[in-house]
């Protein structure tokens, strides 16, 4: 699995769907470094509770998803029929089928594979273009024009998107690599009209989120989902959705994602190592060991996590002060540290 869920296998996919549990931790991971040295409390619940949250909304609009429920007491619950947060949630597994690593990677088993297997992509919704977004940096190199994402000019950082886009990455090769739509498509053997169904799925989870957020006070700049077929070759939405960090959050204009953290280590000296070496060979251990966070950013970003969870869901899972004096006091620790 991931540097931050555990995945427990009750049944293997096959011809069929498969059956598991997917353990939310409380590790997180940032710049493709793996496992980060602290764990932030509360975390893998929180981030478990939006999940499903989220997932029950989008199976009330007709979309298709992988999830069963949360696990309590050993048993599969709706959010609405457990008594305290979980961090395990059952789910329908599909099989994860990799291209093979040549001079590139070679996708041409996809155009075989007829159902029950994890689409190749990250799917991205971006409803605004911060300032440092990847997009204006490839617009500029040429590596995706405004026709690509649909838009009839340059938008200005930070300003809220009239549309939003849909921008897609690699999911299973080393290191994401950004894809233009032509691209996405060919890798994935996807035929044009399951292209435009992937899209209306993506831009339709970027309307409930946004419309869940909204009513709270976040504001939803962008995110990512994931797709895979089922046994019908059916769309199904799988992994996690609509926690921060699967979206990028602003609360009051504050961040409220894993930006925080990302935001702390690039004052280091191990980020600026990173910077000049990502992507060499062994680069992980090159850099070395990245510094502990002070006690103050990890008590606080915990909070961040749970009373963001507490909002959204109407419902207190988690003893924590409200959104907004978290993020007052988030401020005023991130302010510290600077």
């Amino acid at each position: 699995m991931g540097s931050v869920k555990d995945l427990i296998v009750l049944k293997e996919p096959s011809k069929t769907l498969g059956i598991g549990r997917f353990v939310f931790s409380d590790r997180y991971s940032v710049f493709d470094y793996g496992v980060m040295p602290d764990m932030i409390d509360g975390k893998g619940k929180a981030l478990c509770m939006l999940s499903a949250y989220f997932f029950e909304r989008l199976e009330e609009e007709g979309i298709n998803t992988h999830y069963l429920g949360v696990v309590e007491g050993g048993k599969v619950r709706r959010i609405d029929e457990i008594e305290e947060a979980s961090n395990v949630m059952e789910i329908k597994l599909v099989r994860v089928v990799k291209p093979e690593r040549r001079d590139g990677y070679d996708y041409s088993i996809f155009k075989t594979l007829k159902n029950n297997f994890l689409i190749p992509l990250e799917i991205i919704y971006r409803n605004s273009l911060p300032a440092g977004s990847s997009v204006f940096r490839r617009i500029k190199k040429g590596e995706i024009s405004l026709e690509d994402l649909k838009l009839k000019e340059m938008p200005k950082p930070g300003e809220r998107l009239k549309e939003p886009i849909i921008d897609f990455s690699t999911k299973l090769e080393s290191e994401d690599r950004y894809l233009r739509i032509n691209e996405a498509k060919e890798i994935s053997g996807l035929s044009d009209e399951e292209m435009d169904e992937l899209i209306r799925i993506a831009l339709k989870v970027n309307e409930i989120i946004n419309k869940e957020t909204e009513k709270v006070g976040i504001v939803n700049e962008d995110g990512k989902i994931e797709l895979a077929f089922d046994e019908k070759r059916e769309f199904m939405v799988v992994d996690a959705l609509g926690n921060p960090d699967e979206c990028r959050f602003n609360f009051n204009g504050v961040e409220i994602s894993k930006e925080v953290l990302r935001s702390y280590y690039r004052r280091t000296e191990w980020y600026k190592k990173i910077e000049t070496i990502k992507g060499k060979k062994e680069w992980r251990k090159i850099v070395g060991p990245p510094p502990k966070l002070p006690p103050e950013l990890i008590r606080i970003v915990s909070q961040m996590y749970m009373a963001c969870c507490n909002e959204i869901t109407s419902i207190k899972f988690f003893e924590v002060p409200k959104l907004r004096d978290v993020i007052k006091e988030l401020t005023q620790i991130i302010g510290l540290e600077r």
